[in-house]
């Protein structure tokens, strides 16, 4: 048997069996273009049919390509397994073991009535499945009525909705970033084609996305065509790919585009003859052409790994179909080190586009020009790393600081001092990136310096020793937080010297309040200008 599953498929399988073994019945499995959703369903069914007591697996599809794709996977699973296909005049179904059919076959009453026997339904691009057509099947093959049900996809989204009637739960989901990580999937870097002519905000949208007709117009009309055929000689110029475009004519119009710009480009869509359409894929997976323009057929069941540039030539509100079109350059293959996403953008737009961070379920933010998308997650990742520690500092700050008997005040940029004298503070100094603290004096005289030993300690070692320090230094009066001073009216001389340092004073600030904000001011001063000066 061939075809041996990742660990990540093995999971997936797994994850469906435990689903229907806690009771649930329509399970489906969310993983990213070129993860293997075939493979893993293959060994599914194989794995599944030894448990349905003479029962028989069903594979829906609704593209010839899925169909074909499906069988020859199962078949690579185990060749011993009979597979049979129903689809328009094929109907193979009476000792197949297997069955992979059309669901548009599958619509015809008489030809699903034909089909008996059904132990376990696989529903392939399952995110098509809240479709009446596809409805109407499942619920004739038992998937409202105990038959194990499972749907596999790259996006749970629809824009029509209604996935939720079908779907009871997602058992398993993959995110592509975890992919690329693990070598399974290509690195993504993006680059926009900006089209200054290009007006989006005129474009209406329906069904929840941007009409295709006036999108094809908007493009043709823009100019943005021969801008993507230039941008395809500069950036990806030695690159197979594939150009994704809203309609038959943008389609033919990206390919003559390329072509006159020295690129061999064909296009292919979905009323083209079906041999016509297969020759020409042929020729771009034997290298004879360098670019396949298309009409949205490529999205679904097109498998051409060496596929390194994908130009998004049909701007979309959808995520699901955006994660779709670029995960057909996202396949791994000899010699292929990356994948380069050419984003056609316009000048104006009033819409809410799917971009390269729509490829990932995390939040990474927007990626800078030129980055990749597993570099851009890995500078979030570090700055939420960073923003954790400073959250766990601070936390950790407050709580010694606000529970020590010592008054302890902290500078406008977070530094924690006490001050002894109008001449001398101690203070605390943290190595940057790390939670350790060194403890330093500063006095008029002599400025900075440390004890002898100057090592960085933990806050609470580092706490304790300025502490000890302070109580040695100045009076327990003056450095005490409950002093009792501190709860009497601010003096004038006080008042006075917070007019000359430009302090703010609150009403009915207190002395000890008013010597804060003095002790505030004058030791950031002296410390920011210290910066300035290392600097």
């Amino acid at each position: 048997m061939s075809f041996t599953p990742r660990p990540y498929q093995l999971d997936a399988i797994e994850a469906l069996r435990q689903g229907w073994a806690d009771g649930k019945t329509r399970l489906a499995v969310v993983l990213p273009t070129g993860s293997g959703k075939t493979v893993v369903f293959s060994h599914l069914a194989h794995r599944m049919l030894g448990s349905l007591g003479g029962r028989r697996a069903l594979v829906i599809a609704h593209r010839e390509e899925l169909i074909e794709q499906a069988a020859s996977k199962l078949l690579a699973v185990d060749p011993m397994l009979r597979v049979g296909i129903v689809q328009a005049q094929r109907d193979d179904h009476q000792d197949a073991d297997v069955i992979v059919a059309s669901v548009q076959t599958l619509a015809v009453k008489r030809r699903r009535e034909a089909i008996r026997d059904i132990g376990l339904i696989i529903v392939d691009e399952c995110h098509h499945a809240a479709a009446p057509s596809y409805m109407e099947v499942l619920e004739h093959f038992g998937a409202w009525r105990g038959v194990p049900t499972a749907g596999f996809t790259a996006t749970m989204t629809r824009t029509d909705g209604g996935l939720a009637e079908v779907w009871e739960d997602v058992v398993f989901r993959l995110d592509i970033l975890d992919m690329i990580s693990d070598g399974y999937l290509c690195d993504v870097r993006g680059k926009s084609i900006k089209v200054d002519t290009l007006d989006l905000s005129r474009v209406k949208t329906r069904g929840g996305d941007l009409v295709d007709g006036q999108l094809g117009k908007a493009l043709e009309d823009s100019g943005a065509l021969d801008a993507i055929a230039k941008a395809y000689t500069q950036h990806a110029s030695d690159r197979p790919g594939v150009v994704f475009t809203p309609t038959v004519a943008t389609a033919q119009g990206a390919a003559a585009s390329l072509r006159a710009v020295g690129i061999t480009a064909e296009p292919v869509w979905g009323d083209m003859g079906r041999d016509k359409r297969r020759a020409t894929l042929a020729r771009y997976e034997a290298g004879e052409v360098q670019v396949l323009t298309n009409c949205m057929v490529l999205t679904e069941g097109f498998d051409a790994p060496h596929t390194s540039c994908v130009v998004v030539a049909r701007p979309t509100k959808s995520p699901g179909l955006y994660v779709q079109m670029v995960g057909r350059g996202l396949r791994p293959a000899p010699g292929k080190h990356d994948a380069l996403l050419l984003d056609v953008m316009g000048a104006a737009s009033r819409h809410r586009l799917a971009s390269m961070v729509d490829l990932t379920a995390r939040e990474i933010g927007e990626p800078e020009e030129g980055r990749s998308l597993r570099e851009v997650a890995e500078v979030h990742v570090a700055a939420e790393k960073r923003r954790a520690l400073a959250a766990r500092v601070e936390a950790e700050e407050i709580n010694l600081f606000g529970g020590s008997a010592i008054r302890w005040l902290r500078t406008g940029d977070g530094t924690w001092f006490i001050r002894l004298t109008s001449a001398m503070f101690l203070f605390l100094a943290r190595d940057p990136g790390t939670r350790l603290y060194r403890m330093r004096r500063w006095t008029e005289t002599h400025g900075v310096h440390g004890p002898t030993d100057d090592v960085a300690r933990p806050l609470p070692e580092a706490l304790a020793w300025l502490e000890q320090q302070a109580t040695v230094l100045a009076p327990g009066a003056f450095v005490a937080r409950e002093a009792r001073w501190r709860l009497g009216q601010p003096s004038s001389k006080q008042l006075g010297l917070c007019r000359r340092l430009g302090v703010m004073v609150p009403r009915g600030s207190s002395a000890g309040d008013v010597a804060d904000l003095i002790d505030r001011a004058r030791v950031g001063g002296v410390l920011g200008q210290l910066t300035s000066a290392a600097a």
